[in-house]
């Protein structure tokens, strides 16, 4: 029998980023993958980031993790989403050659210190006196852990479906784990099925490359690593099309051999990602619909049809295909087909992503009911983490919906559970003005140097950037002009008498940097980096006075926190019906607490009072 401290199975996103996250932080882990030739395969769209997701990645990274790094050695284009927008809601996005994200994930893992691949199928969980001890291998091997992490994906009781053909599979050409769904169901989990979708997968090579728009990438991109400056791999541009009024006829015409459509799937499906026949029937007044034809890397001709991902069967999908403009001669390399699987309602689950129910079991990625390799890759570092810390017997490391969006969607999922796939929109986020893709290393990067799962080459960059802009954010502050000084400089303000500072200016929205440089000079010493970091700093600095209050008052209650045992039941004030729901979802703190349903200001301060005694008590 082999032990390990953290085994982790199943070695997509939310797996290698679990497992490099567990290693880091000092766990002898064991990744168990059914082949290692999958680790970190793009399963769907060859794609990274976006808007909402880009602020997961960027956080990732902050945290040491592996994804942003990996995105920006396989990007083959890369665009900053939402450019026009406001800086809180830009989401850096980048297009990936599949096998290259491939290479360099399997290049981290197998760089990474304490950290073991073993290729086997995990059959069983080894369970003892309410605890897990490992896991049972299809081949009769033993692994025994202190915690182990599933990261199954779509395999647990995977379904495929291409119009009314179906079988058995966790993605195309691979088996679905039908044993393991049948262990967590008897494990007594709350379950349920949802469904996702790909489009067909076609040959560039026929593709009228001649007759369509072509979308390159950004001139300056926008990098997701901290330590990346710009791009490793030659960049392209993707296509565009549009679906027609003959491709919609096409696809009405053959609702009933959808899958979905035929009542072939009961799982439900992503509302905000929808496959094609969704659009056809729910935007029925909608003309066409864009196509963004993505390379899936530069040595192949196979492309990625963004926006066309359906259920219908294959000779129907060439029909509706080959009716699309630049393509009608286009050969299929891969029908669309919808995928359904089984996932553990998330509200089993504690905020460090542990089922409650079974002390060492962390649940992360599409198990949990998300969808994205974004969201399973935030769910693998938080998993990742704690399953090492529980090991060690080290506290807990827990994130905020306060100050990063990997803590507004575990928030989300563990208290308000999932009807659909979970996606993550920048609009989930209250916080979201001081919680932006360019600030992430300032709000976490802190936290993995002190928890010490940190590299040594990004400490040290962290801490050069920050002692930089430390010094340009005071040198801002401290030089201060009259308003007609200011309105010398070209510069339009209020002529009221009050002097500001360089940093009160850059928060005006039509105020640029290159304005600011005319009347103060010195600006321009700074990096162009530092620069647009304090100004956006500025930016947003009257709104994040007023968050703060807001903040303040979560993380008070986030640190009042709840033990395992505490007794509900012992609050006479309580109602029977508010002692059960308490009793059954176990929140972790105060602020987990408000969040169930049926909650009151008057049982809240009863808890507080309670714990507070119980505090006296012990520290007397």
């Amino acid at each position: 029998m082999k032990h390990f401290d953290v085994i982790v199975v199943g070695g997509g996103h939310a797996g290698c980023e679990a497992a490099a996250a567990s290693a880091r932080a000092g766990a002898i882990t064991a990744l168990v993958t059914l082949s290692d030739q999958d680790l970190g395969v793009m399963s769907c769209n060859p794609a990274i980031g976006g808007l909402g997701k880009g602020h997961l990645v960027r956080e990732i990274d902050a945290l040491d993790g592996i994804m942003a790094r990996a995105a920006d050695e396989a990007g083959i284009q890369f665009r900053l989403l939402n450019r026009r927008k406001g800086p809180a809601v830009r989401g850096p996005r980048a297009q990936a050659d599949r096998n290259l994200y491939k290479s360099a994930i399997k290049k981290q893992i197998s760089y990474q210190d304490r950290l073991n691949v073993v290729v086997g199928e995990v059959e069983d969980l080894i369970v003892s006196k309410g605890k897990i001890n490992g896991v049972l291998l299809a081949n009769g091997e033993t692994l025994a852990a202190q915690t182990v992490i599933l990261t199954t994906g779509t395999f647990l009781r995977g379904k495929i479906f291409i119009g009314d053909v179906s079988y058995p599979g966790g993605r195309m050409g691979s088996q679905p784990s039908d044993a393991l769904a049948k262990r967590m169901q008897d494990l007594g989990l709350k379950m349920g099925r949802l469904k996702t979708g790909t489009p067909p997968r076609l040959d560039g090579n026929t593709i009228k490359w001649d007759k369509l728009d072509a979308q390159p990438g950004d001139d300056l991109p926008t990098m997701f690593s901290y330590l990346n400056k710009k791009p490793s791999a030659r960049q392209v541009s993707c296509g565009i099309t549009h679906t027609n009024s003959q491709t919609h006829a096409i696809i009405r015409d053959n609702l009933s051999k959808s899958a979905m459509y035929g009542g072939h799937i009961e799982g439900v499906g992503p509302r905000y990602c929808p496959s094609i026949e969704d659009k056809i029937v729910r935007f029925s007044d909608k003309e066409s619909h864009q196509i963004f034809l993505e390379p899936e890397g530069l040595d192949t001709s196979t492309i990625y049809p963004n926006g066309i991902s359906t259920s219908l069967p294959e000779n129907v999908q060439y029909d509706y295909v080959r009716s699309i403009y630049g393509l009608e001669d286009v050969k299929i390399l891969q029908p669309g087909y919808a995928i359904e699987y089984d996932y553990v309602d998330p509200r089993s689950l504690t905020d460090t992503l542990m089922l409650k129910k079974l002390e060492g079991l962390f649940l992360a990625g599409q198990i949990n009911g998300t969808t994205g390799y974004e969201e399973a890759a935030a769910q693998g570092i938080v998993a990742g983490l704690n399953a090492a810390f529980l090991a060690l017997d080290q506290d807990p490391v827990r994130f905020s919906r306060c100050d990063s969006y990997i803590g507004v969607m575990v928030d989300d999922l563990i208290h308000r559970g999932v009807t659909e796939p979970y996606r993550m929109f920048t609009s989930r986020a209250e916080f979201r003005l001081s919680m932006r893709a360019d600030n992430a290393d300032q709000r976490l990067t802190q936290i993995a140097i002190d928890r010490k799962f940190c590299s040594q080459e990004r400490e040290g960059f962290y801490v050069k950037k920050m002692d930089a802009l430390i010094a340009a954010r005071t040198a801002m502050e401290s030089a201060s002009f009259t308003p007609r000084e200011i309105q010398a400089a070209g510069i339009k303000i209020n002529q009221d008498g009050n002097r500001r500072s360089v940093f009160d200016i850059l928060s005006y929205p039509d105020i640029s940097i290159e304005d600011v440089g005319t009347l103060w000079p010195a600006i321009n010493s700074f990096s162009a980096e530092i620069s647009e970091q304090v100004s956006i700093d500025a930016l947003y600095s009257h709104y994040i006075e007023r968050q703060n209050r807001d903040q303040l008052a979560i993380k008070k209650d986030e640190g009042h926190f709840i033990s395992d045992d505490f007794n509900y039941d012992s609050l006479s004030g309580l109602s029977n019906e508010l002692k059960a729901k308490l009793n059954e979802r176990r929140p972790a703190n105060l602020a987990h607490a408000a969040k169930v349903d049926g909650m009151t200001p008057a049982a809240l301060m009863l808890i507080l009072a309670k714990l507070k005694q119980k505090n006296t008590a012990r520290a007397s």
